[in-house]
């Protein structure tokens, strides 16, 4: 097992991962001729987007780029607070143009070079990250998949889906700044000159100049072929980076797809949905933000648009449906697996029901 990535190996006692692994067994033992089924389930354009995205973001962090800009951001902040707050908004506001994703790989790598620094608790910091894209990405048709989604499904207009979204962004990022004020202390930061910053200027420009056109061919819908320029190029440039970057999310990611895209198209889920009175303005919203607490938001809203045309309040219920259990968004995951710390998860509960209650409460009323 030595020879196998160590992200690979600390599945073994990764329990979210095992718990996906025996679904999907007894999945398999349910419903065993759609075991040939499996590998059409999985979105592998997005698996192959965070695949590059992991490979690029490592290959940054390695460069020790992020070590100085922490030292630069720190030398400019004044407590704890007021940096956790530019963070925060940082992060809410890179999720409405660079998507969810996209934006944790870029925040989550600065952040723990800063806390590093700092020597600051990371845990909380990035878990309020995690709450800010979720915030920040429902404004905009691509700031996360399932606006995405919605915006293709009815073609209604990028001004028109922020015009429609806009009350409860608004809600949710003014919610999210207060409770960050009082989260953080207004302890001072200081800089630890012992901290390496040193720079690998290669490795930098590297993965500098690969970033953009991997991001263009995402969104061009030819992830593979950015992934593949991008591995063959750290394959040759830098090989260590290939085996360093985190594999077990990706699997974890192929687990998540399989066992909830399943899960989605039971027979019985859909009838118990027929059921549910989704005609009703306030059904659909509870549905859609209570269904994305155990199969995602984006499952959730891909289902309900089979059901509904009303696609404000689709919108509106998945991304609340975004915030509460990890499981309401895959930004929540990434974010914690970036973070790499067992604890983050009871912590990022801790923060996160409460939020989805307010958000989801809040929602209902406005609507």
């Amino acid at each position: 097992m030595m020879w196998l990535p160590k992200s690979l190996r600390a599945l073994r006692r990764d329990v979210f991962f095992l718990v996906l692994l025996a679904v999907l067994v007894i999945l398999g033992i349910a419903m065993p001729s759609r075991i040939p089924d499996w590998p059409s389930l999985v979105d592998w354009p997005t698996i192959a987007a965070l695949a590059g995205l992991l490979l690029l973001t490592k290959a940054v962090e390695s460069s020790g780029a992020l070590n100085v800009a922490g030292h630069w951001l720190i030398e400019r902040t004044a407590t704890r607070r007021v940096a956790a707050l530019c963070l925060v908004a940082a992060t809410a506001l890179l999720s409405m143009l660079l998507t969810n994703d996209v934006s944790l790989f870029v925040m989550v790598p600065l952040t723990l070079s800063m806390c590093r620094i700092a020597r600051m608790p990371a845990t909380r910091l990035v878990v309020f990250e995690a709450l800010a894209v979720n915030a920040g990405s429902m404004l905009t048709p691509i700031g996360n998949p399932q606006n995405l989604f919605l915006w293709q499904q009815w073609n209604n207009g990028f001004g028109g889906f922020v015009w429609a979204m806009l009350p409860l962004v608004a809600v949710a990022l003014v919610l999210l700044l207060v409770v960050t004020a009082l989260a953080f202390p207004g302890k001072p930061l200081q800089v630890h000159e012992d901290s390496e910053r040193r720079v690998d200027h290669s490795m930098l420009i590297v993965a500098a100049v690969l970033y953009i056109p991997f991001l263009v061919l995402a969104d061009l819908h030819h992830a593979a072929w950015g992934l593949l320029g991008v591995l063959a190029v750290f394959l040759v440039f830098r090989r260590r980076i290939v085996a360093t970057i985190d594999w077990g999310l990706l699997l974890t990611f192929v687990l998540m797809f399989i066992d909830l895209r399943m899960l989605a198209g039971l027979d019985g889920v859909k009838h118990f949905l027929g059921g549910l009175g989704l005609d009703q303005p306030a059904h659909l919203y509870a549905t859609g933000a209570l269904a994305s607490q155990v199969v995602s938001n984006v499952p959730a809203a891909i289902l309900l648009a089979e059901y509904s045309k009303d696609w404000r309040t689709i919108a509106w219920g998945v991304n609340a449906g975004g915030f509460g259990f990890v499981l309401g968004s895959l930004a929540n995951l990434i974010a914690l697996r970036l973070l790499g710390e067992r604890k983050a998860w009871a912590t990022f509960h801790l923060w996160s029901l409460p939020f989805f209650v307010v958000i989801g409460l809040i929602g209902w009323a406005l609507l």
